[in-house]
């Protein structure tokens, strides 16, 4: 503007200048692409032999005369001798005084023998073959086993 004044009639010009935006919606949809895949899965059964140790116990009892004449406070206790477990059966007799008297032990012997032990039993494996649908024979992966 050079000092012109405007008058008050003349026209004020406006000037638009668009704006604008852009929006961006993002979205998910399902396509059906035709394809698949078949699991083929079998169970087989085979035998299996298994072989261990067991340990068995065998106990081997014998009653032994003692026969002898004791007194009350003498009583003998249970005892070990070695692996024999012996114990000691006590009679009360009748005389003028009461004494004990020890008619028989019995000794108790445990020895361990090893037996082998065999048997057969049942296992089961599994394989599975994987089928995919609409793609040919020479697609990678198409044949997988596990």
């Amino acid at each position: 503007m050079t000092g012109e004044s405007k008058s008050a009639g003349a026209s004020t010009a406006r000037l638009t200048v668009p704006v604008h935006q852009e929006e961006l919606h993002v979205g998910v949809r399902t396509v059906d692409t035709g394809r698949g895949v078949r699991v083929h899965k079998t169970v087989g059964e085979h035998g299996q032999l298994i072989e261990e140790t067991l340990m068995h116990d065998e106990i081997d009892v014998r009653h032994v005369p003692v026969d002898k004449i004791i007194a009350l406070s003498d009583a003998p206790a249970s005892r070990y001798e070695g692996d024999t477990l012996i114990v000691p059966v006590l009679e009360e007799i009748l005389v003028v005084e009461k004494r004990l008297r020890i008619k028989e032990e019995i000794h108790i012997t445990r020895s361990k023998r090893p037996q082998r032990f065999s048997e057969t039993v049942v296992v089961k494996s599994e394989t599975a073959a994987v089928e995919r649908f609409d793609e040919g024979p020479d697609v990678p992966g198409n044949d997988l086993h596990g």
